[in-house]
């Protein structure tokens, strides 16, 4: 005799869409034409021509030790979770990139405690916390005036710039900062010793923004392009 139960049939039918639906979305989501679908926003300035997998290396494990993994952390039989499909993209992957020797604020010096109120304002410890990925833009702060921060007692000895930097912190004007010092010290250029001649404040705030760099097109110390990176990224990989 005939099964006609209909709940059967479209739970049949359900399995075997599901199914389809799956083997097409394993299929599909790995293309290159598909990133600008799964991307959580376009690129930042300079990383225009980075594939996702540059930054989105895979996650140890198979997709299912991976849930395993995160269960077990869930119901407390396992301390820490794991990274699920991809690994999170932190500072040792920013830097593994954007590596400077000569680096002024590099992230790990805000790690002392005597920064403990600093970052407790603006969590320097974390490259994201400026240059979080998928805004387009450089700097995603709205403000030019974070270094009030750390430097809000600065004083500077043989002060060389016509309007001292006492004046200068004593009015607040800390959006001046940026238009004479490169925050991360990288770039090559020659600091005004007066504010008519600084860099004005339009400018640094276009930049913040994904503009023209407005301090110089030479560096000490270039990026890694994607070719170099997938190079190093066994090795970074491995060492998770």
């Amino acid at each position: 005799m005939l099964n006609r139960n209909p709940l059967r049939k479209r739970q049949y039918v359900g399995t075997i869409i599901g199914i389809t639906v799956t083997i097409i979305t394993y299929i599909i989501l790995p293309l290159k034409q598909t990133e600008d679908f799964l991307s959580l926003g376009p690129l930042n300035t300079g990383h225009e021509g980075l594939s996702c997998n540059a930054c989105h290396t895979d996650a140890k494990g198979s997709l299912i030790q991976q849930l395993q993994s995160n269960i077990a952390y869930t119901f407390g039989t396992r301390k820490t979770k794991v990274d699920f499909g991809t690994q999170n993209v932190d500072n040792k992957k920013c830097i593994a990139c954007h590596d400077r020797p000569n680096d002024r604020h590099p992230t790990h010096r805000f790690l002392e405690p005597r920064f403990k109120d600093a970052i407790a304002n603006i969590d320097a410890t974390q490259c994201e916390t400026c240059h979080r990925e998928h805004n387009d833009t450089r700097v995603v702060l709205a403000e030019a005036n974070f270094c009030v921060n750390c430097h809000y007692d600065l004083e500077v000895k043989n002060d060389p710039i016509d309007v001292p930097h006492s004046t200068l912190i004593a009015n607040k004007q800390w959006n001046t900062c940026l238009q004479c010092h490169d925050f991360h010290g990288n770039h090559l250029y020659k600091v005004a010793e007066k504010i008519k001649d600084t860099i004005p404040l339009q400018e640094i705030q276009n930049y913040l923004k994904g503009g023209k760099d407005p301090f110089s097109s030479k560096k000490k110390h270039q990026p890694l392009s994607e070719d170099e990176w997938l190079k190093l990224k066994t090795k970074y990989v491995n060492s998770k």
